[in-house]
C-alpha cells in the first residue's frame, strides 16, 4: 500500500516500507495468481539452466532477465484484473480489452524469452 507523502527523498524508514509494500504484492500474487505460481517454478528451472548452459555474462542476464520481465508483466496484468473485478463482474468491453492487452502483454514477452534463448542456444550448440 503506497503511503500519501509526495515527493519527500526517500529515507531508509520509507525504503523498508516500500520493500514491504513490494514482498506483500509478491506474496498476493503467489497465492492468488496460478500463472505467477507456474512463471516462478518455470524461472527456478530455467535460471540455473542458463548458468549450465552458456559462460557469457551478458547471455545469462538476457536469458534470466527475459524470464524476469515474464514475472513482471504476469504482475502487471494481475494488477489490472484485480482492478476491473473491484468494479464488478459485470462485462464490459473497456474491461474486457484492457484484461485482454494485459494478457497479450505477458504473452509478447514469453514469445521474447522463446527468441532470446533459442537465438543463444542456436548460437551456441548448432
Amino acid at each position: 500500500m503506497a503511503d500519501n507523502t509526495g515527493h519527500l527523498p526517500r529515507t531508509p524508514g520509507r525504503i523498508l516500507k516500500a520493500t514491504i509494500w513490494s514482498l506483500q504484492g509478491l506474496r498476493a500474487a503467489w497465492l492468488h495468481e496460478s500463472s505467477f505460481r507456474l512463471e516462478v517454478y518455470l524461472f527456478v528451472v530455467l535460471a540455473p539452466l542458463a548458468f549450465w548452459l552458456v559462460d557469457g555474462p551478458v547471455e545469462r542476464a538476457l536469458m534470466i532477465g527475459s524470464c524476469l520481465l515474464v514475472m513482471a508483466a504476469e504482475l502487471l496484468n494481475s494488477a489490472i484484473e484485480a482492478v476491473i473485478e473491484r468494479y464488478g463482474p459485470e462485462f464490459h468491453e473497456l474491461a474486457g480489452r484492457a484484461k485482454d492487452m494485459g494478457s497479450a502483454a505477458v504473452f509478447v514477452l514469453m514469445m521474447n524469452v522463446l527468441l532470446v534463448w533459442g537465438l543463444i542456444l542456436w548460437d551456441r550448440y548448432l
